[in-house]
């Protein structure tokens, strides 16, 4: 199964993971005031130097398949914690930390805001892993169950997020 990256250009084989840019209290800071109350880059960020978030990949079992389907999101984390990650990026010797899904994945009808996870830290510059807590909730059940294929590619050709 091979696609076309949006991002870089490239055939990759497999099925494209699927990020968030953002956490989603960002959004809720008005666009004016963004470069003076958010720090932020592709892994990390603050708000008001009071909310913290880490970017951490859920990976989906894909039923009869090797592979996982990942979704990139943010989780809120504490601000030591927080901290513990940003000086130790790249040791998996840390954690690991409980934290708050902060994306709410709009191909879930049940709301996914503030699901309870786990980050384990990969290190060597890799996003951490995010366990979801046991739950009833279908993001759960995809994750401890798997998702066919067919559902994955439904995911991938929804609109949100953005494949990354």
């Amino acid at each position: 199964m091979a696609y076309r990256c949006a991002t870089c250009g490239k055939t990759h084989d497999g099925i494209p993971d699927l990020s968030f840019q953002r956490p989603d209290p960002y959004f809720g800071v008005p666009e004016s005031e963004r470069d003076s109350r958010i720090q932020a880059n592709s892994d990390l960020c603050t708000i008001d130097d009071e909310d913290f978030f880490i970017r951490g990949v859920i990976l989906l079992p894909i039923l009869g398949q090797v592979d996982h389907f990942g979704l990139g999101v943010w989780i809120s984390q504490r601000r030591e914690n927080f901290y513990t990650y940003v000086n130790n990026f790249d040791t998996r010797e840390i954690g690991p930390f409980v934290g708050w899904l902060s994306n709410r994945i709009p191909f879930y009808e049940v709301d996914t805001w503030a699901m309870k996870t786990i980050a384990h830290f990969q290190g060597k510059g890799q996003r951490p892993h995010i366990e979801l807590e046991p739950s009833d909730h279908p993001l759960y059940a995809d994750y401890s169950k798997g998702v066919t294929l067919d559902r994955a590619w439904s995911i991938v050709h929804s609109r949100e997020p953005r494949a990354g």
